[in-house]
């Protein structure tokens, strides 16, 4: 018997939302499908959520028990109509139909646990480069240990380009990856975000998500993006060449024979002539 939390707004009973669990030996748990009121609740094996009607708000709740990591799955429940609007981004483990039978139901949970369980054992997928951090198990970024304030949309196009190390993705690659087949922006969107992502990250990190000229983007990596700052350092530092062609040095300072080496040579006549007297 496991324990299951099913989170609506309906006042209807729990085997109203899901007529199988009536039949199921779990123990069900009601509290309202709101962010608040999750605060209190107690854990569950699984949490049910009641997507029948008002799909925006589910979506925005299903994203938020995502982005605090439930740490079990997060299973939704929704008429046939509503699988139309279902997509990844919601963040769920699986889908339920309200109508669906005790067997598929018991099913769905215990696949649902087993996949869990199998996940557990193994440590949560942090991408790591340098200062930045991006940890998908609770949907968070950090650089040098500060929590970046990213939309979702901006933390999975940054977790996208980190997982890719070096590699060019296309505006409408990233469009398709990050933002599904069935979104109908155009490739402006991308563009739009990376800048923001861009200003996020900070003039000192900004550089992570290169620009590949009329091609796309790219996850730089911190070692490159640093040999790149200090190449153009350098290049800054390098002496200009003088209209010879080679590196103008500055003037040298003046030595004390440097007068006696600059002044023209007096010959023997010369020194002799000073030398006799003058004749009246």
């Amino acid at each position: 018997m496991s324990s299951l939390l099913l989170l609506t707004n309906a006042l209807q009973p729990s085997t109203e939302v899901l007529p199988a669990l009536g039949l199921l030996l779990h123990n069900v748990r009601v509290a309202p499908a709101e962010g608040p009121a999750l605060v209190d609740t107690p854990g569950a094996d699984v949490i049910l959520v009641d997507g029948r009607r008002d799909l925006p708000q589910v979506r925005s709740l299903c994203q938020l028990l995502r982005s605090t990591g439930p740490g079990c799955p997060l299973v939704l429940v929704v008429t046939e109509g509503g699988l139309a609007a279902v997509t990844a981004d919601w963040g769920i483990d699986d889908v339920l139909l309200d109508t669906a039978g005790p067997a598929e139901v018991e099913a769905r949970l215990r696949l649902a646990m087993g996949r869990q369980q199998i996940g557990g054992d193994d440590l949560p997928m942090e991408i790591r480069n340098g200062d930045l951090s991006v940890d998908e198990a609770t949907y968070s970024a950090k650089l040098k240990g500060r929590i970046l304030d990213l939309t979702f949309k901006e933390f999975e196009l940054l977790k996208y380009l980190a997982q890719h190390p070096g590699r060019v993705f296309t505006r409408a690659q990233l469009l398709q990856e990050v933002w599904g087949y069935d979104y109908f922006g155009g490739t402006r969107t991308v563009d739009v975000h990376v800048r923001r992502l861009r200003a996020k990250l900070g003039p000192e990190h900004e550089s992570l998500i290169g620009t590949v000229r009329n091609v796309g983007y790219r996850f730089v990596t911190p070692e490159k993006a640093d040999r790149t700052a200090d190449g153009e350092k350098a290049k800054a530092a390098r002496p200009k060449p003088d209209s010879t062609g080679k590196p103008s040095r500055g003037a040298a300072p003046a030595g004390p024979g440097d007068a006696a080496a600059a002044s023209p040579r007096i010959g023997p006549d010369v020194q002799e002539a000073a030398a006799r007297p003058a004749q009246r």
